[in-house]
């Protein structure tokens, strides 16, 4: 089969916001987290969120947010932009710079658009409130645009003039792997040459507490250990935003270019667990089956793989359900296959998570690391027979497996394989 390759990558996250600072904190299990001051209320029974800095975007009116000084966006580009898809602008620019594209290859027939996000729920709020209150014709135009879930893709298919294929993706937490596993059939089709992939969040008040009640946050008061994936005193995850863009291009145009890729795409796969709208299979199943397939389409085994970038959010039933799909796939091979949850250092980013987290790995298999499982204390007794890595180790993988989950029983693994 044709092969894909991950060219360029930019990144706004809690650990950084672009490669080198995200590069820094995974190899020093550089945390995100904090007190976050929206959440520093009586009331408010959650104290701990992974901002992202250097942007101010908490003004109704996008004319009075800040954002770092090396981007330059026009005033009518920002009208119809919410936080995420500021996040997820910069980051564009940065995987287009990143892969050394010029403005022919951004805006081509060839060239599409795959985003995931959940919207924004603090933008579309405040327009249905002032409807309500001030009447119908006092919305802002671009209110709609801006605040439903495919806010992402429509501001950067038009503000980056893409002409090849775009939509968005909605399946949760497993949002923007079901981008990127889709934008990777587009190019081994010969749809397509080149794909942008793109996560992105708010992680706001609004993103983040509505899942307290469903007891799925941590409580933590200590940003240090607030979010703890595989521990035994887990007590759910910590919230982030932020944005990834990835770059995937055919093998003929890395050759035509003359580009060092990242990494390869190898493949994918997906399953669902038909068990529950809101929790994963405590068997796994659905997971087990999205890695089987994807190691399957890949042509590869168990023996191939080297590290599993786990969907881990540091919930009690989540963790728990992914090792057993882990010991279930990997077998034998179970105690010898590093695995670690880069979540204990930048929270869960919901539907950004995947992408963020290929974006990691494609980091990792480049530069020759594998990035460990921060705050562990006492690994959870379920976790017995994994080789789950505590620390960073400075050698690299061949093969990556990164998994995703989400609501409804989606789950995702993608394949990345050393170029």
């Amino acid at each position: 089969m044709p092969k894909v390759f991950v060219t360029g990558l930019g990144f706004i996250t809690s650990i950084g916001n672009d490669r080198a600072g995200v590069t820094q904190s995974l190899r020093e299990l550089r945390h995100g987290m904090e007190l976050y001051a929206p959440f520093q209320k009586p009331d408010v029974p959650i104290k701990v969120a992974a901002p992202v800095r250097g942007f101010k975007v908490e003004s109704p009116d996008p004319e009075d947010w800040t954002y770092p000084s090396a981007y330059r966006i026009r005033r009518d580009v920002l009208r119809s932009l919410s936080p995420n898809a500021l996040f997820a602008y910069c980051a564009m620019q940065q995987a287009i710079k990143d892969a050394a594209l010029n403005e022919a290859d951004v805006s081509n027939e060839e060239t599409g658009l795959y985003a995931a996000s959940g919207g924004s729920p603090s933008l579309l709020a405040r327009l249905v409130n002032q409807m309500h209150t001030q009447g119908v014709m006092r919305c802002p135009p671009l209110g709609i645009v801006a605040s439903i879930s495919g806010t992402v893709q429509f501001n950067l298919v038009a503000h980056f003039k893409i002409r090849g294929a775009s939509t968005g993706f909605s399946s949760a937490c497993a949002s923007s792997s079901h981008a990127m596993g889709f934008a990777y059939d587009e190019i081994v089709l010969g749809r397509q040459s080149r794909m942008f992939v793109i996560g992105a969040e708010d992680g706001n008040v609004e993103t983040i507490l509505p899942f307290a009640g469903m007891r799925a946050l941590s409580a933590s008061v200590d940003p240090a250990t607030a979010s703890r994936p595989f521990d035994v005193a887990r007590d759910g995850f910590v919230g982030t935003g932020g944005a990834t863009v990835l770059v995937l291009e055919s093998e003929s145009e890395v050759n035509r270019r003359g580009v060092t890729p990242y990494c390869e795409v190898a493949g994918w796969g997906q399953a669902s667990d038909g068990h529950n709208v809101a929790i994963s299979h405590p068997e796994g199943t659905g997971l087990r089956v999205a890695m089987e397939r994807a190691l399957r389409a890949c042509g590869l085994t168990t023996k191939d793989v080297d590290y599993v970038n786990a969907h881990a959010t540091s919930t009690p039933i989540g963790d728990v359900s992914e090792v057993k799909a882990l010991r279930a796939v990997l077998g034998a091979e179970a105690s010898r296959v590093a695995v670690s949850s880069t979540k204990a250092l930048t929270g869960h980013g919901l539907s950004l998570a995947g992408a963020m987290e290929s974006g990691f790995c494609a980091i990792a298999l480049r530069d020759g690391f594998t990035p460990g499982s921060a705050h562990i204390t006492q690994l959870d007794p379920a976790c017995a027979g994994l080789n789950i890595v505590r620390t960073t180790e400075a050698v690299g993988p061949r093969v990556v497996l990164n998994n995703s989950s989400g609501f409804g029983g989606a789950n995702v693994c993608i394949v990345l394989r050393r170029a």
